[in-house]
């Protein structure tokens, strides 16, 4: 594959449209059977860890191939995260599952099925209520991963076990972690240790430095042991990075608010509680317009700190600890070199360009799919990519129906535009809203990337909305429904795509396996709303790609290019055989075309012919 302007293409000059599937859910924490993840004990240091048979056992990987091959899913985002390559200890990788994942890939090969591989994380680590990084990142701060919850510094799914106290996990209740002290310290020091915390050192390097080090080596270790696997198209540089407390002004103000509801502390409040302090946090209830109570973090005064280390901030003198608290330096991660910091270009680039230069020395061919802050929307979480910068680089952003994410339930008629935290009625302007968000992905890429490729990298729909309704008819014609909203708004802005996700331990009772999570459209050896992702598109066009549409009233698909003859390959339209049928009627204003069935590719050559064509196939 090649990139030309912000076109993908192959090796024949056509114009690419990679779809596909994250894979998978499950890849976020250690293999184990359906359930077992949400016990306190999985977060038991001297439990032993192994990610070998994620994304699934090797035995079955040639049936999940398959099915997505069938399923027209040919490009996917691969999750490896850095605990499964390192979660022993700095430098000692887990051998046994690279040796597994580089079969896992000649296994995606057979099916010529191509992945981009992603470091995946979110709010840091398992400790922190995410996934990611080892807890060793974390320890050689000093911090104790048994502490992490009790002291406010994360909130974790273990807590509430098997329904504790007949206390449910919260709905969408991980992300406000990005408002705690262990993920918002942790992605404070590794992107700007330098510029917030310069004397704090771990083996003589600043902290910055090391923990940067650290992530690209396991990386690059990586790619030596899959050296030569040819289903590997390209790299991720980060999932979801964050800021952490990087451009508050004040820490004593909530500045960044990740979900609405629930408890909302300041930073200044988490750093008090982390080191063994009291504090009320306001909980906010009503799409986050009123404080319904108070919450006590940390009511036990522990420490998250080991004896003989305290708060990395505390010792970069932002606060004091005497008789009581006191916050010296509100400011602190306000200014850098003078002006209020972009954490974009100022912090997430530098490293961007790090791991890259570093991945290039094996494959300067290579791709590197790049992101920027969650949601595509605001300009400023966007980062900047000129002509001197490295090529080979696509903007992988996120997007997702902000609304039926975070309440676990959908209308068609009914969204919440998160631009302008309006409601939007109608089922037409819902789907014009979902294709303006991911048109200004597009609009910042072209404005502060220079134009590169886009690939939105991950979208999806909660299965267990509506109160599980569907798990209980087998009706999934609602899911089908947003689903086909979705991809209508992708297709409509002819973006690369892969979508949240496949997990192929996915069950019913337990969703994706991680923070109660269920968005797989895979489970329990079945497909889930199949109609609503399974849909005809151009997987390679001879010319220029104009627009494709999949009208699913009509049962219509149509696809403008602009044909160029001097490109002999066929164009490949996927057509899948559940809708398809010996019956289907195709026009290509009298382009030789052949329909493989059994493939469900329909082939059109260009011949001797250029200017623009029109391929149509309805029932």
């Amino acid at each position: 594959m090649q990139i030309k302007e912000n076109l993908i293409l192959d090796d024949e000059g056509r114009t690419l449209i990679l779809r596909g599937v994250n894979l998978g859910g499950d890849s976020k924490i250690p293999f184990c059977k359906p359930g077992d993840e949400i016990f306190p004990s999985f977060l038991d240091r001297k439990m032993p860890v192994s990610f070998t048979g994620r994304p699934f056992p090797l035995e079955e990987a040639e049936s999940h191939f398959k099915r997505l091959k069938k399923a027209g899913m040919t490009f996917l985002r691969l999750l490896v995260t850095w605990e499964a390559i390192e979660h022993e200890g700095p430098g000692i990788y887990d051998e046994a599952y690279l040796a597994y994942l580089r079969k896992i890939l000649l296994a995606a090969e057979k099916e010529n099925i191509s992945v981009f591989i992603d470091p995946h994380q979110d709010v840091w680590s398992r400790w922190s209520g995410g996934d990611g990084a080892p807890a060793w990142t974390m320890e050689k701060l000093g911090m104790n991963t048994d502490m992490f919850d009790r002291s406010g510094a994360a909130v974790t799914r273990q807590r509430y076990g098997l329904h504790r106290n007949n206390a449910q996990y919260p709905k969408m209740l991980w992300p406000s972690n990005y408002n705690r002290y262990a993920a918002a310290t942790m992605f404070s020091l590794f992107f700007a240790g330098n510029a917030y915390a310069p004397d704090l050192k771990i083996e003589n390097e600043n902290v910055q430095d090391w923990l940067q080090n650290r992530y690209i080596a396991a990386f690059r270790h990586t790619q030596r042991r899959l050296k030569n696997c040819v289903a590997i198209k390209g790299w991720g540089v980060i999932n979801e990075p964050h800021f952490g407390f990087i451009g508050h002004i004040d820490l004593e103000q909530i500045e960044e608010i990740v979900i609405p509801t629930g408890p909302r502390p300041s930073p200044w409040q988490t750093i008090q509680a982390a080191s063994g302090h009291s504090v009320k946090v306001p909980v906010y209830s009503v799409f986050g317009k009123k404080i319904s109570h108070y919450e006590t973090f940390n009511p036990e005064g522990i420490s998250l700190f080991k004896e003989g280390f305290s708060c990395p901030w505390k010792q970069a003198g932002v606060w004091q600890d005497s008789s009581e608290p006191k916050l010296l330096r509100r400011d602190h991660f306000g200014k850098y070199n003078g002006k209020r910091p972009a954490f974009t270009d100022d912090f997430l680039k530098p490293f961007s360009i790090k791991f890259i230069n570093t991945m290039k020395e094996a494959d300067e061919h290579t791709f590197f799919f790049i992101e920027g802050l969650p949601g595509c929307t605001k300009a400023d979480s966007h980062i900047s990519w000129n002509e001197n910068d490295p090529p080979n680089v696509i903007n992988a952003f996120h997007w997702y129906d902000g609304f039926s994410l975070f309440t676990k339930s959908f209308r068609s008629w009914f969204t919440l535009n998160a631009d302008s935290v309006k409601l939007v009625l109608g089922k037409k302007n819902v789907i014009a809203c979902f294709t303006d968000c991911l048109a200004k992905g597009i609009e910042h890429t072209v404005r502060k990337m220079k134009n590169k490729p886009s690939l939105l990298g991950e979208f999806g729909l909660a299965f267990d909305i509506n109160n599980r309704k569907a798990f209980k008819t087998g009706n999934y014609s609602l899911h089908e429904k947003a689903l086909s909203m979705y991809y209508d708004a992708v297709d409509a802005n002819m973006l690369h795509s892969t979508i949240w996700n496949y997990s192929a331990s996915n069950t019913n009772k337990y969703g994706d396996g991680w923070n109660d999570e269920d968005l797989s459209i895979f489970s329990e050896g079945m497909e889930r709303a199949a109609a609503g992702w399974k849909r005809p598109y151009p997987m390679a066009v001879a010319g220029k790609l104009l627009s494709f549409k999949w009208d699913t009233k009509r049962k219509e698909f149509i696809c403008r290019f602009g044909a160029d003859n001097k490109i002999k390959a066929p164009s490949i339209i996927y057509l899948p055989a559940v809708t398809f049928g010996a019956s289907s009627k195709i026009e290509t204003c009298g382009l030789r075309y052949e329909h493989n069935r059994e493939e469900q590719r329909l082939l059109v050559y260009n011949d001797d012919y250029s200017g623009e064509a029109i391929i149509k196939v309805r029932l």
